[in-house]
């Protein structure tokens, strides 16, 4: 089910070694293979507003408590090994 919901992901997250200028200079995080635990966290940190960044305070906002422990499980369970 997480799969369906990746396509709000790969923009970013989804790119080797890809770093995003906004709101500042950072290396986007791989999420292959993190732990489901962590991704769950971090999105409801980015849904309470504990964390915030432009980009994911859009994209949490229509994600579904499902939606999320899809998308964590999914990732967890996708690891494709280090980038080249």
């Amino acid at each position: 089910m997480g799969k369906t919901k990746t396509s709000m992901c790969a923009g970013c997250h989804g790119i080797p070694g890809w770093r995003t200028a906004y709101p500042s200079v950072y290396s986007v995080p791989k999420l292959g293979g993190q732990h489901a635990d962590y991704l769950v966290a971090a999105l409801k940190a980015y849904q309470s507003g504990e964390r915030s960044h432009p980009s994911m305070d859009g994209i949490v906002g229509s994600l579904s408590e499902q939606d999320i422990d899809d998308l964590a499980a999914y990732y967890a369970s996708s690891y494709s090994g280090p980038v080249k």
